[in-house]
């Protein structure tokens, strides 16, 4: 399907691996510019690879964005790449999990730093240009803001917090005509997944396969989510098809949560 992003600018935030990475390919195919952001430099270069493969223009922008400068100059560097900014996927952030009484300040002020302060700071510096283009933001949070566990205590609040600050933006967004909406991921099939498996196959000894098997019983979902998931959905939603969506939090988990 034509989805009609021909010709726009992307900046997609934690785009090296996973979720981001698969959305800003996704949108690549769609023909948009992409602007790559992240920590893993060789792992960005992978993915730009990929993305050119497509036809369009694709740049780089290695940055921490916990520093307070690194928002304004992302948003510059796409401005002087493409010359605009259609679109801004906030989607980079991870954080601790653990016993709440053992988690430190630095934990929690870790986990807010990345994923909610610095795109608060990505959002206000790209507006102007988002407004001129008549634009997008897209927050990735994750299911743990509508379902919260004792052993994720700082991520389901920074990912309630993204879905409430995005809710926010999105009434200033009807006044300057960007779209705003947030997508809940639920347990996707990840590096960082795995990640996690792997202290459980460590304990019990079963293999990966057998492990992600057990894990998705437990979830009780058909499958484990693929990031192509998450991406076809984020494409949808910032291209004209989807424009209507807006001021929206969309739990994308295959069902485990029950109820809202």
């Amino acid at each position: 399907m034509e989805l009609g992003l021909r010709g726009k600018a992307a900046i997609v935030t934690g785009s090296s691996r996973g979720i981001g990475r698969a959305i800003a390919e996704m949108l690549a195919a769609e023909g948009c510019a992409i602007l790559l952001t992240g920590r893993d430099e060789a792992a960005l270069a992978d993915t730009k690879r990929a993305i050119e493969a497509h036809g369009v223009k694709a740049a780089v922008h290695a940055a921490e964005l916990t520093d307070m400068a690194a928002p304004a100059a992302l948003v510059a560097a796409a401005k002087r790449e493409f010359g605009r900014l259609d679109i801004v996927v906030n989607n980079a952030g991870a954080t601790k999990r653990g016993d709440f009484l053992k988690l430190t300040d630095a934990d929690w002020q870790d986990g807010f730093a990345l994923k909610f302060f610095a795109h608060t700071r990505l959002a206000r510096e790209a507006w102007p240009l988002l407004t001129a283009a008549g634009g997008a933001v897209l927050a990735i949070g994750g299911n743990g803001a509508a379902k919260p566990t004792a052993d994720f205590t700082i991520g389901s609040s920074v990912n309630a917090a993204v879905a409430a600050f995005h809710k926010a933006l999105s009434d200033i967004g009807k006044r300057d005509g960007i779209q705003v909406n947030t997508i809940h991921p639920g347990h996707v099939d990840t590096d960082r997944l795995r990640r996690q498996m792997q202290v459980r196959i460590e304990k019990n000894g079963l293999d990966m396969a057998t492990q992600l098997e057990a894990y998705r019983k437990e979830l009780n979902v058909p499958r484990l989510g693929l990031p192509d998931d998450v991406a076809s959905l984020a494409a949808f939603i910032l291209s004209p098809k989807g424009r209507w969506l807006h001021g929206a939090t969309i739990i994308m988990d295959g069902g485990e949560i029950e109820m809202m």
